[in-house]
Order: structure tokens, then C-alpha cells, then sequence
């Protein structure tokens, strides 16, 4: 395999879109090639996909370099843990051959989403009737604003001596919320002890200082990978807000969720999407309705990896794009499932936005503005031939050149790899 960047030490892979645009696919390949890979923010609610030798695996907590034996995978403090859900995805993974435990950290500042975070998700969403952000229901949005509120429960907590009689307390107070402002019953304390143990049993070795494990590779020169989850416009500051997670998912939360100064990072590769995608609710100027959209779903397999819900599917929209590619520092692109367009006559780019008969190039960040743009559209011809078992950019139709060539020309930056498929050696590096 091509070495991608061999002489970039510190490489972030992060969304350019509403996530979805096939990072864990790309981390896995990349991975093989590093001593490291990193997540530094979301959790669970994450569902990064990979397939190897037709055989799928889908993480939610594991970075992504986990399937390679040689990587040590670090879940930072920007990242909140759900232990039931990352006990399984271990147990998963070990009956399937992976050795996890030994090559896992995870920092000690990280936070844990408790069972009342989950019940009390699912519980908010139900109150809004007109503003439903769409949540994946694990106890994301809960557990941040917990450690925002400065009262969370860390995983280092659990190396303390009195973390169970601080834990009860923690219930007991949470359990007046449940019941009192939502109606729900309240969850016994013993039995999140007893989770709280088993997650201990198994990964207590684990728990560690990652940020000064991360400074210590840094100065050893280790070739590391950071993994975002989620994608740019989710961003909690700089998504489109309030339909967006609730972490910071840009390149800003990687010194945040992992200790790793700005200027440490060598490149960051962006991974786009051919076409563009958004599950849950919020603004969508290039979506697709009708029989169209859903034939596009259908094409691309695109339900979610973390609930199975549809995905809502459009045009390649390079105003969101290019958004993204400057807020960012975008080095470089990854474009992922080209070959999802094989079929098509035609295909459509989004290039402006008419926003009451004003032209503009520039991403409005708020709801309300984006729900009014109308996209302006200039269309390619489509390359109506199958892509999946190419392997070098030169064998590409002419016409799926030309498509890529136009998204790098709009967007001012190289394409680096196209994905032509879902398993690792459907991958054209170039």
C-alpha cells in the first residue's frame, strides 16, 4: 500500500459535512500506517463503519486503529463514555480475534454517561414539539452538559476511594429529575455501582493521563492519527446550531479532547462525501425529496450506523464544503463513495446559494438564514460505468475525473484519496 504523507508525524481525519462521510473507513486504512490513533471528542453516538474482507465492523467508542495489532487506541477527555456500551463493543470485538484491553486508553478526565444521562435524552426529546434535534438518545447531550455544569463523574473518579458514596449521591439527585420533572422512574444506585465495577473489572489498567502519554509520543515522534466523529456542521459551536452534538467536532477540539498543541498537527485530511448526507433534523439546502432522494439512500446504504435511521440525502453541496475546508485548515480531501454515482446520466454540484435573489459563496451558519437559501446547481455528466474494482486515479472515467478535478478546483485543495468502495482495497491513493 502507498504511504499517504509519509513525512507528516500528526495527521487528523475529521467530517466536512453532517458526518456520515466515511472517516472510520479511512482511520482503518490509514492506521496500519501509524504507532497511534486517537479520538478526542464525542462518544457512543458515533457508528464508524469497517470492512475488511467483506467482514463489518462497526465502532462506537474504539478508535478506529484498533484492527490493526500494532496501534495503541487513546479515547481522550474530550470524549464521554458510556460503560455498558464500551464493555460490549470490547467483548465483540475480543470474540472476533482483536486483542483491545491491552492496547486501550482512556483518559482519566474522560466523562462517563451514566444510565440517567440515556433516560433523560430520550425523555427531553420528547418534550419538544417543533424543534426535535433528531438526538441519537445515548446520553451525549446529558453527560457534556453534567461536566459543563462541573457535575460529572470522570473515569479517574473510579480510582478514588470514595467514588461509590459520591456516585449514590449523584443518583439520588438525578433521580429527582427523572421523576419530577419527566415523569420517568428512577434508577437504583446499587445497579449502576455494580456497572461501574464490571467496567472497572475490565478496563481500570486502562484509565490513565493521556494527555501526558499523547506529549510523551509527540517527543518520541510517533506517527499518530487523530479520529474525529461526527462532522464540521454538527460542530456544537459552528454547526447549525441547535441541530447539531454537542462537542466541539471541528480541528479546535483536538487540543481540547487530547492535550495536542494546534501546531503539532502536520495535515489534516478532510473527508467528503461524493454526494451529502444528514441524519435528524435541521436545515438541508441541497436535500433530495421523493422517489429520487430515496434511490440515492437506497444506492449508498445510507441508514445510520449507531440507531438505523434513514439518512436524508442530497447533492454535493461545496458551499457547506468549503465552510468547512477554511474553518478547518483543510489540507487536503478524501473523497468516499464515488462509485454510489456510477449510475447516474447526470450529477449536480452545488457551487452558491441564492439567498432572495443574492448570489453568495459564504455558509450562513444560522438555521433560520441556511432554511431560506436556495441552492444554485451547475451539472456534470455522470460516468455510467462501475468504479468499485479500480485501484489507480488513472483508470477513472474521464467524467469522474472531471467531477473530482471541479470539487478540488472549487475548494482550492488537492484530492488525496477516493474510496470506490467499502472495504480497505477499494481505496485509490494518490
Amino acid at each position: 500500500m502507498t504511504v499517504f504523507n509519509p513525512d507528516a508525524r500528526v495527521q487528523l481525519v475529521l467530517g466536512t459535512q453532517w458526518g456520515d462521510e466515511g472517516k472510520g473507513k479511512i482511520v482503518d486504512l490509514l492506521g496500519e500506517q501509524h504507532d497511534v490513533v486517537a479520538r478526542f471528542q464525542g462518544g457512543p453516538n458515533a457508528g464508524h463503519t469497517v470492512q475488511i474482507e467483506g467482514e463489518q465492523f462497526i465502532l462506537h467508542h474504539i478508535p478506529s486503529g484498533i484492527l490493526h495489532d500494532h496501534t495503541i487506541c487513546v479515547i481522550g477527555n474530550g470524549m464521554v463514555v458510556d460503560p455498558e456500551t464500551i464493555l460490549t463493543e470490547i467483548e465483540e470485538l475480543e470474540d472476533r480475534g482483536f486483542e483491545v484491553c491491552g492496547r486501550l486508553l482512556i483518559s482519566e478526565n474522560a466523562h462517563l454517561i451514566l444510565p440517567y444521562h440515556k433516560i433523560i435524552d430520550k425523555a427531553s426529546e420528547g418534550f419538544k414539539e417543533d424543534a426535535k434535534i433528531g438526538t441519537t438518545g445515548c446520553g451525549i447531550g446529558p453527560a457534556y452538559a453534567d461536566k459543563i455544569r462541573r457535575e460529572g463523574f470522570r473515569a479517574g473518579d473510579l480510582l478514588t476511594r470514595d467514588w461509590e458514596a459520591r456516585l449514590r449521591e449523584k443518583v439520588r439527585i438525578n433521580n429527582l429529575v427523572l421523576e419530577r420533572v419527566y415523569g420517568e422512574p428512577p434508577v437504583d444506585a446499587e445497579d449502576v455501582i455494580g456497572l461501574l465495577l464490571r467496567f472497572m473489572d475490565r478496563l481500570s489498567a486502562s484509565i490513565a493521563d493521556t494527555m501526558h502519554y499523547m506529549q510523551a509520543c509527540l517527543r518520541e515522534k510517533k506517527r499518530i492519527l487523530l479520529e474525529g466523529a461526527q462532522g464540521t456542521l454538527l460542530d456544537i459551536d459552528f454547526g447549525t446550531y441547535p441541530f447539531v452534538t454537542s462537542s466541539n467536532t471541528t480541528i479546535g477540539g483536538v487540543s481540547t479532547g487530547l492535550g495536542i498543541a494546534p501546531q503539532r498537527i502536520d495535515h489534516t485530511l478532510g473527508i467528503l462525501k461524493a454526494y451529502t448526507t444528514r441524519v435528524g433534523n435541521g436545515p438541508f439546502p441541497t436535500e433530495l425529496a421523493g422517489d429520487f432522494g430515496d434511490r440515492l439512500r437506497e444506492m449508498g446504504g445510507e441508514y445510520g450506523a449507531t440507531t438505523g435511521r434513514p439518512r436524508r440525502c442530497g447533492w454535493l453541496d461545496l458551499v457547506a464544503a468549503k465552510y468547512a475546508v477554511q474553518l478547518n485548515g483543510v489540507d487536503s480531501l478524501c473523497i468516499t463513495k464515488l462509485d454510489v454515482l456510477d449510475t447516474l446520466d447526470e450529477i449536480r454540484i452545488c457551487t452558491a446559494y441564492d439567498v432572495q435573489g443574492d448570489r453568495t459563496g459564504e455558509f450562513p451558519v444560522s438555521g433560520e438564514k441556511l432554511e431560506s437559501v436556495r441552492p444554485v446547481y451547475e451539472t456534470v455528466p455522470g460516468w455510467k460505468t462501475r468504479i468499485s474494482s479500480l485501484t489507480a486515479y488513472g483508470d477513472l472515467p474521464d467524467a469522474a475525473r472531471a467531477y473530482l478535478d471541479r470539487i478540488s478546483d472549487l475548494l482550492g485543495i488537492p484530492v488525496r484519496i477516493v474510496s470506490v468502495g467499502a472495504g480497505r482495497e477499494q481505496t485509490i491513493i494518490l
